[in-house]
């Protein structure tokens, strides 16, 4: 007899609750999410769950609004990657039956721990390719390569030539040929016979000269 009286009471309470649930009247809940440090800077895309029934979900647009059907009293709850979540309870007795708030969403900075990338599965893998790894070159062993004979070399095989270095290339190709149409007269047979008669024909106006 007693259970059955504990029972009784149990649905008694039990279908007021549901009751009181159910008459509780519908609002039309709106709004826009903005950031709580920047004036005019909007939210996108926040979830929005009301607690209170069955942790319905919602999300605001890209431009930060949201509009859904709520009861009053229900708690809402705001929340956003890179923002404080909050909570809030939509007041009762709303003669519009409807109800508009401005959502303010407090940024929060999260300092995650540091986290290492370790390669290498074991540590004796780790020295052995430490052990084998090859140094690279500082800038003076970088300059004696670049300046090496056997680099100049390459660049001179490989590299076009600029226009100031073609044209002191042209200025010693004409000196060249320009010395070559010098000829010395004495290495010419013509010119030694030239100058035989010549020397000997001023000996002999010399001769005659002075037998006068």
């Amino acid at each position: 007899m007693k259970k059955l009286i504990g029972l009784f009471f149990f649905l008694c309470i039990a279908i007021s609750a549901f009751a009181q649930k159910q008459e509780r009247p519908l609002v039309q809940f709106s709004g826009i999410v903005h950031n709580a440090d920047s004036t005019g800077v909007i939210v996108p895309y926040v979830s929005i769950i009301n607690s209170t029934n069955q942790n319905q979900v919602n999300i605001s647009n890209y431009k930060g609004y949201f509009s859904f059907v709520a009861h009053e009293q229900d708690t809402i709850r705001f929340s956003s990657v890179g923002y404080a979540s909050i909570s809030i309870v939509i007041p009762a007795n709303i003669t519009s039956k409807s109800y508009t708030l401005q959502v303010m969403l407090k940024p929060q900075i999260i300092n995650l721990p540091v986290f290492h990338v370790f390669p290498w599965a074991t540590t004796e893998e780790f020295r052995k390719d430490f052990i084998s790894m090859k140094i690279a070159d500082d800038d003076l062993e970088l300059a004696k390569k670049n300046l090496s004979r056997a680099s100049i070399q390459t660049l001179e095989r490989n590299l076009a030539r600029d226009g100031g270095e073609m044209n002191g290339f042209q200025d010693f190709h004409n000196g060249v040929l320009n010395s070559h149409s010098i000829t010395n007269p004495l290495l010419n047979p013509f010119n030694w016979g030239s100058l035989i008669r010549q020397i000997s024909e001023g000996d002999k106006s010399r001769n005659s000269d002075s037998s006068n």
